[in-house]
């Protein structure tokens, strides 16, 4: 018989985070804990994680909805990826907690090379929207840090300082030498999308993650088909939940990258159904942690780790959180690392 339980944990910026939807101080996640009644020392712990205006249930009743599922633990155990479809970060939460305690309750997700040590995953760094001097600041570090694939989020400061920014590290460093991405996060207007997407591309940008705002099928469709530059969905998958739905958006817009975050899309098995769907029409993908804890990006890299996906990883260490659970999670020469050390415990 399983038993489940929650808490809360308000995460703290260490630097607020800046994003095209305004600025982040703090950020809510929620750890469910798992474990048969007859051995409540082996524990399955899984993360909830909210983005607000952004997750789908990021709405007044979630710890309503959370004091169901652990009331009824059993229930929802068996039946998680169908009636949790409305609470992604739920169902996220709940999946990896499972996984979590079916492995022996020490927070190996998936294991593999990564979990001992053997493997690393490379991932981009990312550069937070901010003044000029702040960009600078950031991009000077990740590339001391060791980063060859930079990725920096536009469309909250004038597009024109933003581009003089780029122009700048193109100045300094080839696209052999250091990849950019870029992420809009559904800041362009689709009037003026496309011009700024081949302004884009005179720079030699890698991708933009979502251009304009998402639910504009057609206008996205139309803008993937004639852009110079590569458009990787990232918003526009929230969601969508049915299988038929998510392969009728792919076949719909045709974009040349999807990104595939976890705890907004309903977990790991809901992501494979996406990579599953995108493999299948020739469209590339990559993982991206959502600011989630080290509890949630440890088993989102873990994840990750197994797919064998060789394009750099959107995956950060938590450290942009002044109160996050220590973990083995480490980055190296712009790759992301398990060094087997010991966890912390949950506030």
């Amino acid at each position: 018989m399983l038993k489940a339980k929650y808490r809360k944990h308000t995460l703290e910026f260490i630097t607020p985070g800046g994003t095209s939807r305004g600025v982040l101080n703090t950020k809510e996640s929620w750890y469910i804990e798992v474990f048969e009644e007859a051995l409540p020392d082996v524990v399955g712990v899984g993360e909830c994680s909210i983005l607000p205006k952004l997750s789908i249930d990021d709405r007044p009743d979630f710890d309503d909805k959370l004091e169901e599922v652990c009331n009824e633990i059993n229930q929802f155990a068996d039946s998680y990826h169908h009636t949790l479809q409305d609470w992604p970060a739920i169902r996220f939460g709940l999946e990896m907690a499972l996984l979590d305690l079916k492995n022996g309750g020490v927070k190996t997700i998936f294991p593999s090379a990564f979990v001992s040590g053997k493997k690393a995953i490379p991932i981009n760094g990312l550069i937070w929207m901010g003044d000029v001097s702040y960009m600078k600041e950031q991009l000077q570090q990740k590339l001391e840090d060791g980063f060859d694939c930079i990725k920096i989020k536009v469309g909250a400061i004038d597009f024109n300082t933003e581009i003089e920014l780029i122009k700048e590290i193109r100045k300094q460093f080839s696209v052999d030498e250091i990849e950019i991405r870029v992420d809009a996060n559904g800041a362009f207007h689709p009037d003026e999308a496309r011009a700024k997407l081949t302004e884009l591309s005179q720079l030699g940008i890698h991708s933009i993650e979502q251009p304009i705002k998402q639910g504009q099928w057609r206008k996205m469709a139309e803008l993937c088909a004639q852009t110079p530059l590569s458009i990787a969905l990232d918003e526009e998958l929230i969601g969508i939940h049915e299988f038929s739905r998510k392969e009728e958006l792919i076949k719909t817009i045709k974009p040349q990258y999807i990104i595939l975050k976890p705890s907004l899309l309903g977990g790991f098995k809901a992501s494979e159904e996406w990579v599953e769907i995108a493999e299948k029409h020739d469209v590339k993908w990559w993982a991206t942690s959502a600011l989630e804890a080290n509890i949630g990006l440890n088993a989102i890299a873990q994840w990750t780790a197994i797919q064998d996906n060789q394009l750099p990883q959107g995956l950060g260490t938590g450290k942009v959180f002044s109160n996050n659970i220590t973990s083995p999670l480490q980055v190296q020469n712009g790759h992301l690392l398990y060094n087997q050390d010991s966890w912390g415990k949950l506030p």
